[in-house]
């Protein structure tokens, strides 16, 4: 494994976050803008999702270089890539005979189909919505992926501040009507479902020490609630809430981020599956080269 691709994909987060630019807090609309590959028509998965959301382009096709290419078409001179990365494995026998499987993460660049001349923009006819959006009002769809939560947790109101506790298997949020909007509660009550997923009967997450405010162990439980919320908002079809103090937020996860250049891959890959929970979805398998 490439040592420096941690550092790439952290650093090129670190920079955006410099510039105040949270790019799990501006997301698109997964019922329709959701970043895909061009070759697979398949969503892409984990931090590639933000990366690619950050390009800021209208259409979600991404293909590589070569893809493009291959294909007849020309990346046009001075267009700039981003970066991506993909899991892939390897079989490690030891003097055993046992057969194991090696994680190790590989980088790729992708360019936008809009940055590629010599081929045709398709329609995004292939991006449908998981539940039926006819007549649904603003918010019925943020509803639905939150009341359809398989084995959900007790979700109770009329608390001062949400959360999620473990030893109860319970989500606390204040009351509806006390938010500044829809897109406020369901972004809160969606990063609260997404602690719920740690849970044993769940996807049952272990931590390596303590979960204790303020160490790195809560710091990746966190920002993988974030990015969940994320995910699933973008599903929705809701922007996330308003940050109350955002350049405190922002600088907790500089600090963050820049002790632990690993952090915000392995929380959005934890994040991904309990986006997939939560929507009772079976993950896409996802290559460069698919």
């Amino acid at each position: 494994m490439k040592s420096n691709i941690y550092d790439i994909i952290t650093n090129r987060i670190i920079k955006k976050l410099e510039q105040g630019d949270i790019i799990w807090k501006r997301t698109w609309d997964a019922r329709t803008q959701a970043p895909r590959s061009f070759i697979s028509k398949k969503r892409y998965q984990g931090i590639n999702v933000f990366l690619l959301g950050s390009m800021r382009y209208q259409s979600p096709w991404f293909l590589t270089y070569k893809q493009a290419v291959d294909l007849g078409g020309n990346v046009r001179k001075g267009e700039k890539a981003c970066p991506i990365v993909f899991w892939s494995f390897s079989e490690k026998e030891d003097a055993d005979g046992n057969k194991s499987q090696i994680p190790f993460l590989r980088q790729y660049s992708v360019f936008n189909i809009s940055q590629v001349d010599g081929l045709d923009i398709p329609e995004d006819s292939t991006s449908t919505p998981v539940i039926d959006l006819d007549g649904a009002e603003e918010f019925d769809l943020a509803e639905q992926i939150a009341n359809n939560m398989p084995n959900k947790p007790e979700v109770k109101h009329g608390f001062s501040r949400a959360c999620y506790i473990p030893s109860q298997d319970q989500v606390k949020m204040p009351n509806r009507e006390t938010f500044t909007g829809g897109s406020e509660y369901f972004s809160t009550l969606y990063h609260e479902l997404a602690h719920s997923t740690l849970h044993e009967t769940r996807l049952n997450r272990k931590f390596s020490g303590e979960l204790r405010h303020g160490n790195m162990e809560y710091s990746k439980e966190e920002l993988t609630a974030e990015l969940c919320s994320a995910y699933l908002t973008a599903e929705a079809g809701i922007s996330q809430g308003v940050i109350d103090n955002q350049t405190a937020y922002i600088q907790g996860w500089l600090k963050a981020l820049r002790n632990d250049n690993k952090l915000l891959i392995a929380s959005a890959a934890l994040a991904q599956k309990a986006c997939n929970f939560i929507m009772n979805r079976q993950p896409e398998a996802e290559t460069a080269t698919a």
